[in-house]
């Protein structure tokens, strides 16, 4: 146990468009350089196009893609006796929705359309219908800890 003070845990304002905590982490997560009104742009119009693409409303293929991603389950290395071991964990909440935030910004930044905010509504809308490169990754993180599920009694 950590003999220093614990860490606490930071309370996001709703953004005013959406009055969405979790819209408001996405764009912290997707701003570079402090430029958070270019940040802002690019995540309402991305949500604003995945809603016109889709015939319905942007927000709820913003959440529905963002718990599509949310994964259940990862692996953490652990050392016992000398070996590594990638022991399955169950994956806490708020870790779920800042690794499907993450992941869905790193596969937008890999599609090839024009703007991001394109790429991010692109990103959304797969996601949205399991499909895309975040959800493959989500899949990947269940098939390694599906794997090594034999190595769960080393959990902690």
């Amino acid at each position: 146990m950590s003999r220093r003070r614990s860490s606490h845990k930071k309370e996001f304002i709703p953004d005013p468009k959406f009055k969405s905590v979790l819209v408001t982490q996405f764009i912290n997560n997707l701003l570079r350089r402090g430029k958070k009104r270019l940040a802002e742009t690019m995540v309402y119009d991305a949500i604003e196009l995945a809603g016109q693409r889709t015939n319905q409303d942007g927000m709820s293929v913003f959440k529905k893609a963002l718990d599509n991603v949310k994964p259940t389950v990862e692996v953490k290395s652990r050392r016992v006796g000398g070996a590594n071991y990638q022991v399955p964990m169950e994956v806490p909440q708020d870790r779920r929705t800042s690794l499907a935030i993450r992941w869905l910004i790193t596969y937008a930044k890999e599609r090839t359309e024009k703007s991001m905010a394109d790429k991010l509504a692109n990103e959304f809308v797969q996601a949205s219908k399991n499909e895309g490169g975040a959800i493959r990754k989500k899949i990947d993180t269940h098939k390694m800890a599906e794997a090594n599920r034999a190595f769960v009694i080393f959990r902690w």
